[in-house]
């Protein structure tokens, strides 16, 4: 028995953007829509310089057909410096360390390609991404990377862990890239200015800019075939993010990444990918980094659970909502049937940590590792109890 909520989950009201594969294959037509937006408008100006060249003969500027020239002053401001901490500062410092990925393969049996963001961990070519970006080259399919320089290389997946929506990707025959300095996401505060950069829409070398608008904030972008949700304590911004900027970095704003930009919030009122309306959401560095060395060591990513299955807690008619998660299955020998778990007992805390339902206890479970100890506070029969316990492995 796995950790996770044992309601079907549905598609939120508001789904979040980039997710596994249902969107997939959407991104193309997104960017050849928006491609086409570019060529129209390049077609107009061109088609606005003939006219002007038409009209006014050899280009000269005048005024109310007097035959006089007019000359608009140019200020020369210089191109001064960055100023340490800017967003031009740090744009400067990150972008060498971010790539742009694109993947072909085959989904439902038809072809299907899309893009998304890396960063660049080490110099021979390791980097990191989601594993929504990369799924769709398993079993055949082609990974490309494109870098800042302009300079393009073929990659293979070293390693991919779905419930984290993490994997690792090498790519081939390079050498003498820029590294990412990895940060700690638990020096976040609420408020804090960040950056993130990728390439949103195939738009490679993006950077936007915002603020961190929450912390652990529970994030489900779907299930797996087991039932196993992929969710996890997200750092949600406000800094635009668009679909393909999926597996690039949240930076804080000494350049340092503290999180790899997932999933975004949309209005659900478009039937094509959503676009950034300020609620964005990344992974949190801390929690990750772990299954991240597992991956590079070639290893099998393992993950904490309780043993439990939980629901939202269910609410009688006329009762007011009521935090918490509900247990709702016990698995025999494990570490919560241990501690004395039951059905039916409400989990309201680990450690510090607010349990506000389902998602909030598997996304807060899935910040410690297995072997952690930890503190549970649950109600039951309206009394408050605690208990101790060892956070056990899912490892086969």
């Amino acid at each position: 028995m796995t950790d996770y909520e044992t309601r079907p989950i549905m598609p939120p009201p508001a789904p979040y953007g980039e997710q596994p594969p249902p969107r997939r294959g959407r991104g193309p037509i997104t960017a050849s829509v928006l491609v086409g937006a570019l060529v129209l408008g390049g077609g107009a100006g061109v088609a606005g310089a003939a006219a002007w060249q038409e009209w006014g003969g050899d280009g000269s500027a005048t005024n109310g057909g007097t035959g006089s020239s007019a000359s608009i002053p140019v200020a020369d401001t210089g191109d001064s410096p960055a100023p340490a901490g800017s967003v031009e500062q740090v744009a400067a410092e990150v972008l060498p360390s971010v790539v742009k990925i694109n993947v072909v393969g085959e989904e439902q049996g038809q072809p299907a390609s899309g893009s998304g963001s890396g960063i660049i961990l080490s110099e021979d070519g390791t980097i990191l991404t989601n594993n929504h970006v990369v799924e769709l080259a398993e079993g055949g399919g082609e990974i490309s990377v494109s870098f800042e320089n302009g300079d393009e290389a073929a990659a293979e997946i070293l390693g991919a862990d779905p419930l984290t929506d993490t994997a690792v990707i090498r790519a081939e025959d390079v050498s003498g890239l820029t590294e990412a300095t990895i940060g700690k996401s638990g020096n976040l505060d609420i408020g804090q200015s960040v950056v993130a950069v990728g390439a949103p829409f195939g738009l490679d070398s993006t950077v936007t800019s915002g603020i961190v608008s929450a912390l652990d904030r529970p994030v489900s972008v779907g299930t797996d075939a087991e039932g196993q949700s992929t969710t996890y304590p997200a750092i949600q911004t406000d800094a635009a993010i668009n679909p393909g900027n999926s597996g690039g970095p949240l930076v804080d704003m000494s350049g340092a990444v503290v999180g790899i930009n997932s999933s975004i919030r949309t209005t659900g009122e478009s039937t094509g990918q959503g676009g950034s309306i300020g609620l964005g959401f990344a992974i949190p560095m801390d929690e990750v980094m772990p299954v991240v060395e597992q991956m590079l060591a070639g290893d099998t990513p393992t993950h904490a659970r309780l043993g439990i299955s939980v629901s939202d807690v269910e609410q009688q008619a006329g009762e007011l909502p009521s935090e918490g998660a509900q247990v709702q299955e016990v698995t025999p020998g494990s570490t919560a049937d241990d501690a004395g778990l039951e059905r039916g007992d409400v989990i309201t805390r680990i450690d510090d940590t607010l349990i506000t339902g389902a998602d909030s206890l598997v996304a807060t479970i899935r910040s410690y590792r297995p072997g952690d100890e930890v503190t549970l506070t649950y109600r039951r029969g309206g009394d408050e109890e605690r208990t101790t316990l060892v956070l056990d492995s899912d490892a086969s």
